[in-house]
């Protein structure tokens, strides 16, 4: 497992997966299949993207009974065509199909979302733009989403609120000014943290830039507020767009001399990758 996703940060997430679909036991399966009963099968995919979930699909199985055997045929960030088989799973019956939905319910998300990642950075290629996500993930899942953007070759934003300075519009509100609140930001941690400050209009841009914040979001503008923010910036901070970021309107502002592109439909409006799991004996 790579260090991005390491198993005891996503050892509790299974468990609870585990609780709420298995709890006593896969009664269908348990009536059907006796202990001595073993199959193999398959996960296929049913469209070309961008897979992603291979090691949960392994602690999945460990978890659940460790005679299962499981073997990628696919790795993260592979791309996987439409009936290919990216996984091949062995094992006691009642076992194998215990595990399916689980397995499938992380792996189809995480594709997904790196699917759809991948098709978005695609339409930045030739530029000097990094796509961002955000922290709209699902609760309890943010480390595998953000594994999932990395994995489609986007670039992961903060964490959380405790590894990066982000002054919000309702921070400046209640602060009473950019200005204000980036210099409350300073009296507190020094220079320990990189400040970005998300600018609603161009007079809070040019607040920002002259207070000398190291990230300037460009919060919901129109392309004529960007041009004209991009110009008031000229090189003294990062610039970041977001705000309703989708490929038409990405197409229309990747020419801007912008750094970064932030979307959070990346993470909270995710279409499932289609896979299934199929017993072959």
């Amino acid at each position: 497992m790579s260090d991005t996703m390491q198993r005891a940060d996503v050892e509790m997430l299974i468990r609870l997966s585990i609780s709420e679909d298995i709890a006593g036991g896969d009664i269908t399966s348990l009536a059907i299949f006796k202990q001595g009963d073993t199959s193999h099968a398959a996960i296929v995919s049913k469209q070309q993207g961008v897979f992603c979930g291979s090691d949960m699909i392994r602690h999945v199985y460990e978890m659940i009974d460790s005679r299962v055997s499981v073997s990628q045929k696919a790795n993260d960030g592979d791309i996987i065509n439409n009936k290919e088989t990216v996984t091949t799973i062995s094992g006691p019956t009642v076992s194998v199909l215990s595990g399916e939905r689980i397995a499938l319910n992380f792996i189809q998300r995480m594709s997904g979302i790196a699917t759809r990642t991948s098709n978005i950075v695609s339409l930045i290629k030739n530029t000097n733009i990094k796509l961002l996500d955000t922290r709209k993930t699902l609760p309890g899942f943010r480390i595998l989403d953000k594994y999932a953007v990395k994995t489609g070759g986007g670039t992961n934003h903060r964490m959380g609120l405790y590894d990066m300075v982000m002054i919000k519009d309702n921070h400046i509100r209640a602060a009473g000014s950019v200005s204000r609140a980036v210099n409350m930001v300073r009296e507190r941690y020094g220079a320990r943290y990189i400040i970005e400050v998300e600018a609603a209009n161009l007079d809070e841009v040019k607040e920002a830039a002259a207070i000398g914040a190291d990230i300037i979001m460009l919060d919901n503008m129109d392309r004529p507020a960007m041009t004209a923010a991009v110009d008031l910036i000229d090189k003294k901070a990062k610039i970041e767009v977001s705000g309703n970021m989708n490929e038409e309107r990405i197409k229309e502002i990747r020419d801007l001399d912008v750094d970064y592109i932030s979307m959070g439909s990346l993470t909270h409006s995710v279409t499932a990758f289609d896979l299934s799991m199929e017993i072959y004996v």
